[in-house]
């Protein structure tokens, strides 16, 4: 049986708090990995209405970046 490649978009998501108070601890360890990827491919992120978002093609693959804004316990909403 031949297998068929069905798998073409990906979704990352980046967990995180937002505010000041996080900004650098460990809970926002999500956001610091895709921010760091984001710069390397000089990727920009658009604010969206739950969250900010990029996407990134690679060997005829779309990943979808996600940093949710809203705090890491609702992150399934964005």
């Amino acid at each position: 049986m031949e297998e068929i490649d069905t798998m073409k978009k990906y979704l990352i998501v980046g967990l995180g708090n937002i505010g000041d108070k996080y900004t650098n601890t460990r809970h926002n360890i999500g956001f610091k990995i895709l921010d760091h990827f984001a710069k390397k491919e000089d990727l920009t992120f658009e604010t969206q209405k739950l969250g900010e978002i990029t996407s990134y093609r690679f060997k005829g693959r779309t990943f979808i970046f996600l940093k949710p804004s809203t705090y890491m316990n609702l992150s399934g909403k964005a």
